[in-house]
């Protein structure tokens, strides 16, 4: 092959030339003596046409035998059709056989999650999950794009943490050298330190809680951004999550907007995520969630998904009828392709259906003290068609080291981020309490040791300033972006309770 290779995604700078693919077979079809192979390169998708002419019987052959997965390279000349995958084809003059594969388990069929989760190495491969980590590298692309434009310093901080961060019930401990310790909440403690030393700061890394928790929402390992700044107030603190918040979902929608269109994603929603975004308090919250609004909310919404129910039962009657009339192998196949994702769809809309009752009582049965739940999250952000920022939390529900408000001592300075659409929190921070004193009396109220919090003690005893920050979790902010359902399909390796192979 003495043609130049070339990548996929850019086969429109070569129309007319002849040129080398290098990648894998995704699917293929046959038609009397033409040859359709959907070819991957990492990239993107690209169809290649073998013609079955004499010179090429023997190739045509080989070729028509290859099973899915083969790894090959391709030469052929580079034409425009609008009708292919990617807008272009080529025209097959040679290929080389890199490696054939059989009995390639995950096909073009519809297969279940626990599936596809046990061949996740595998699973990898498929159009989708292509898509949702070009997404995933453009949103940490912009992540530190802005932290970076924006003069913030990297920080890293430990993995292994002598101390809990946040709620000690989810720490996972470790032996460390005959001394327990836990893998790290958050680098949240560590890098304001670092705000001290250099004024805007942030860490990044993999981050762990033990929640016994199997929601869409939640793993037990997930990375996670955290800027850090000096000199903050709680008014330039929601003023920063909102630009940040923004600018990651302007980046991706500039540079994934294909990788999108493909998930299915409405960028219309992606498109109304502009400043400002929608204030809350907490208590304003327990007002709405009390409120006739969201009665009729929910209601609405259920009435929707019975509906939405009934009308996958009768697709799938009519379809599994058809199965026995229909001759063709790949039209059965296609039915039951459709059976089985509407029978998954159908088992989801039975669980909100048989859930939207009782979310429904936990809204009017709120009561001030308590932490907002999923459900309620979920709630007040389907009502919101842009981001919301819920400020002012009770004490007792938030860390030891969240800043009490000055006029309401009830309640401290912090603020979440809810994404829209229902996607809930996708940002947690708060102002930092600066005060020694205050902070002393907070960690005793928490149950924890001073001791282990000397080191963090110092910081206020040592040129204190008021300091604030924030988490981002990207498995979240991707699910959100990407409009996909399970947080589980945003992280090539997800770690969730019982699920932790490959």
């Amino acid at each position: 092959m003495q043609a130049e290779t070339v990548h996929v995604d850019k086969l429109s700078e070569h129309v007319g030339e002849e040129v080398v693919l290098k990648g894998w077979l995704y699917n293929s079809r046959s038609s009397g003596k033409v040859q359709f192979l959907i070819f991957r390169d990492g990239t993107g998708l690209c169809q290649a046409v073998l013609e079955k002419t004499d010179d090429k019987v023997n190739l045509f052959n080989e070729v028509k035998h290859l099973g899915q997965e083969s790894s090959l390279c391709v030469q052929g000349i580079v034409r425009q059709d609008e009708r292919s995958v990617g807008g272009y084809e080529l025209a097959v003059t040679d290929v080389q056989i890199v490696h054939k594969t059989e009995g390639y388990p995950i096909t073009l069929k519809h297969h279940g999650p626990d599936f596809l989760m046990k061949h996740r190495h595998l699973h990898l491969r498929s159009q989708r999950q292509w898509a949702i980590a070009r997404v995933r590298h453009t949103v940490v692309e912009a992540i530190r794009k802005y932290l970076n434009e924006n003069d913030y310093i990297l920080v890293d901080t430990p993995i292994f943490s002598p101390a809990a961060g946040e709620d000690k019930q989810s720490l996972f401990n470790v032996d460390y050298f005959g001394e327990e310790v836990a893998l790290a909440q958050t680098g949240q403690l560590h890098v304001e330190a670092g705000c001290l030393s250099l004024g805007k700061v942030y860490c990044f890394g993999p981050t762990f809680r033990a929640e016994k928790s199997k929601t869409r929402r939640h793993l037990t390992e997930f990375w996670m951004v955290e800027p850090e700044v000096a000199y903050l107030d709680m008014e330039g603190l929601v003023e920063l999550a909102e630009e940040f918040t923004c600018a990651i979902v302007e980046h991706t929608l500039k540079h994934r907007r294909a990788e999108l269109e493909l998930l299915g994603r409405d960028l219309s929603d992606l498109k109304k995520v502009q400043r400002p975004f929608y204030q809350l308090r907490y208590s304003e919250v327990i007002d709405l969630l009390h409120s006739q609004k969201i009665k009729d909310h929910l209601e609405a919404k259920l009435e929707v998904r019975r509906k939405q129910l009934a009308e996958l039962e009768k697709n799938i009657e009519e379809w599994t009828a058809q199965q026995e009339s229909v001759k063709k192998q790949w039209q059965k196949e296609k039915l039951a392709q459709q059976i089985l994702e509407a029978r998954d769809e159908a088992g989801d809309l039975r669980e909100q259906i048989e859930n939207i009752p009782y979310h429904m009582e936990l809204a009017a049965a709120f009561e001030w003290g308590k932490d907002l739940g999923g459900s309620d999250e979920t709630i007040i952000s389907e009502l919101h068609d842009k981001p919301v920022c819920v400020t002012h939390y009770p004490k007792e529900v938030k860390a030891f080291y969240m800043r009490l408000d000055r006029d309401d001592p009830r309640v401290v300075e912090n603020l979440d981020v809810l994404a829209s659409q229902g996607y809930g929190e996708i940002i947690g921070g708060s102002m930092r309490e600066e005060d020694f004193d205050i902070l002393l009396n907070r960690i005793k109220e928490f149950g924890l040791d001073p001791a282990a919090y000397e080191w963090y003690l110092d910081l206020r005893r040592y040129g204190s300033v008021p300091h604030g920050g924030f988490g981002l979790g990207v498995e979240r902010t991707v699910a959100w972006i990407t409009g996909i359902k399970h947080i589980r399909e945003t992280i090539a390796y997800p770690r969730m309770m019982g699920k932790l192979y490959p």
